[in-house]
């Protein structure tokens, strides 16, 4: 597996929804999820992105705070799935056109 690239979920806060208009049509990130809006007028969401663009996220009137890298999350989980069929029986042979050969 190749670790040449990193995916960050990020929060972006922008001061307005204007400003969020702005960002979305100038960047167009790949959103994770629905656009909050606070009392005070500010809009939020989550979002994926590379390091690069992350920091072209930032500008006057929006914050960007990264929540995690979403490569080493995923990364992680992915350790976390055992190998083989946990449902085959302990002495079945393998099916298919492969070489069958039983452990001694």
């Amino acid at each position: 597996m190749s670790s040449e690239y990193t995916t960050l979920r990020v929060r972006v806060t922008a001061r307005d929804p204007d400003t969020l208009r702005a960002l979305l049509r100038e960047t167009r990130p790949d959103v994770g999820g629905r656009v909050r809006q606070a009392e005070d007028g500010s809009c939020t969401f989550d979002a994926y992105v590379g390091p690069q663009e992350a920091e072209a996220l930032e500008r006057d009137g929006v914050t960007v705070t990264v929540v995690e890298d979403a490569t080493a999350v995923g990364r992680a989980r992915q350790a976390e799935v055992g190998e083989g069929d946990r449902f085959a029986p302990q002495d079945a042979v393998p099916q298919g056109f492969a070489l069958k050969v039983k452990d001694a």
